[in-house]
C-alpha cells in the first residue's frame, strides 16, 4: 500500500486550494492508498528561522509531528497558490524551520556535496495560477517550482517530481473549477 502525504499550502481555508486538496484525497482513499496530510495553516510554529543555520531553533510539537509524517511518506503531495512567482509565506516558512541540515540533507565534511536523505521518496506538485502556466513558465521561469521541485525536494534526493499547473484560476467559471477538480481526483485515483 502506498504512503501519500498531502500537504496543503495554502493559507486560506476556503480557497479553491482546499477543494484540490480534498479532491486529491478523495481519489486516493478510492485507490486504497495509506493516507495522512498537514494543513500548514492549522500548523502552530514560528514560520522565521530566526537564527539561519547559526544557532538550532527547537522544533514546535506540530513542527515535529510533521517531520515524523514526511519520514513516514512513499510520496509527497504539495499543494499551493502561486504569489508572486513563488510560495506562501507560511509554506515556506514551513520548509524553513522543516527542512533542516541532518533531517533532510547532511553537509560533507570539507566537501562541497552533500548527503541526501530522503533518496527513495517521490512527489508531485500541485499549483495554481492567475496565468496561463505556458506564460509563467515563459516569462518568469517558474520560480516557485524551481524553488520547491529544485531547490529544495530534489536537492534533498526526492525523485522524481512532477508538476501540474491549474489556472488560470482567476476567472474560472465553475464548470471550468469542476473539471480541474475531477482532473485532480483521478491524478490521486492513480497514485501520482
Amino acid at each position: 500500500m502506498k504512503k501519500i502525504l498531502i500537504i496543503n499550502g495554502h493559507p486560506n481555508s476556503d480557497s479553491f486550494n482546499s477543494g484540490l486538496f480534498a479532491s486529491y484525497k478523495k481519489g486516493a482513499f478510492t485507490a486504497k492508498a495509506d493516507i495522512q496530510e498537514i494543513v500548514i495553516r492549522d500548523l502552530k510554529f514560528n514560520p522565521n528561522l530566526q537564527f539561519g543555520y547559526q544557532k538550532r531553533t527547537e522544533l514546535e510539537p506540530d513542527l515535529l509531528e510533521s517531520w515524523e509524517k514526511i519520514q513516514w511518506a512513499d510520496h509527497l503531495v504539495w499543494i499551493h497558490p502561486v504569489w508572486w512567482g513563488g510560495l506562501p509565506a507560511l509554506t515556506k516558512g514551513f520548509i524553513d524551520r522543516l527542512f533542516l541540515p541532518g533531517f533532510v540533507f547532511q553537509y560533507r565534511q570539507n566537501s562541497v556535496w552533500w548527503d541526501k536523505l530522503l533518496i527513495g521518496k517521490t512527489a508531485h506538485i500541485i499549483t495554481t495560477l492567475d496565468q496561463p502556466s505556458w506564460y509563467y513558465w515563459f516569462a518568469y521561469g517558474r520560480p516557485s517550482v524551481n524553488q520547491l521541485r529544485k531547490s529544495t525536494l530534489e536537492f534533498c534526493g526526492v525523485k522524481p517530481v512532477k508538476v501540474t499547473y491549474v489556472g488560470p484560476i482567476k476567472h474560472a467559471d465553475l464548470s471550468l473549477r469542476n473539471k480541474w477538480l475531477m482532473k485532480i481526483e483521478k491524478m490521486g485515483a492513480n497514485l501520482k
